[in-house]
C-alpha cells in the first residue's frame, strides 16, 4: 500500500458505534427523519444502527455500486451505477429522508441514491461514517460538510470497516 490512498483508518466496531451515536445525537437535534435509506452494501450497517438509535422503523436499501472490486485502491466505475432502483418503494409526500453511507469519497454515490427520491419528499439529509478527504478534495470544490450534514469522522486515505476482511 503506497501512494496517497494508502490505508489511513482501520475502524473498529467500538469506533463505529461511537461515530454512529454522535451522528444520532446531531440528527435528533435537527429532528429525526421519517425514513432511513442505506446505500448498499456498506451503508446498511450504519443505517440500521442509526435507525435503532433514532427510533425510526422505516428503513430501506438502495444498491449503488461505484467500486468494481474489494480492497484498497479498487478500480471504480466512471460513475456510480444504481442497482434495482425500485427497491426504494413508495414515499409518503412530505417524508423526511436520511440517506446513509459508510464512506464518501466524492459524494457521487450519495448523490445517485438521493436523485432517486421523488420530488414529494420534503427533506433529504446525508450521513456518512467517514469522509475520505483526499478523494473528496479531488472531486469537489465544496467542503464535505456542505453536502453531508452528518459526518462521523474524516481521514486522508482508504478506510477499512470492521465488517471487511482483514
Amino acid at each position: 500500500m503506497t501512494g496517497e490512498s494508502a490505508l489511513a483508518l482501520d475502524l473498529t466496531w467500538a469506533a463505529l458505534h461511537a461515530h454512529v451515536a454522535a451522528m444520532a445525537d446531531r440528527i435528533s437535534a435537527d429532528g429525526p427523519p421519517s425514513v432511513v435509506v442505506g446505500v448498499l452494501r456498506g451503508g446498511m450497517v450504519p443505517a440500521v444502527a442509526l435507525a435503532h438509535q433514532l427510533g425510526v422503523r422505516d428503513v430501506r436499501a438502495i444498491g449503488v455500486e461505484h467500486t468494481r472490486a474489494e480492497g484498497t485502491n479498487a478500480a471504480k466505475h466512471h460513475a456510480p451505477r444504481v442497482l434495482n432502483p425500485a427497491s426504494l418503494g413508495v414515499f409518503e409526500p412530505g417524508s423526511d429522508v436520511l440517506v446513509v453511507d459508510d464512506v464518501a469519497g466524492s459524494g457521487a454515490s450519495l448523490a445517485a441514491a438521493s436523485a432517486l427520491l421523488p420530488r414529494t419528499v420534503a427533506r433529504v439529509r446525508h450521513a456518512v461514517v467517514v469522509v475520505n478527504t483526499i478523494n473528496w478534495t479531488k472531486a469537489n470544490t465544496i467542503a464535505p460538510q456542505e453536502y453531508c450534514q452528518y459526518i462521523g469522522t474524516t481521514c486522508a486515505g482508504w478506510v477499512r470497516f470492521p465488517w471487511e476482511a482483514r
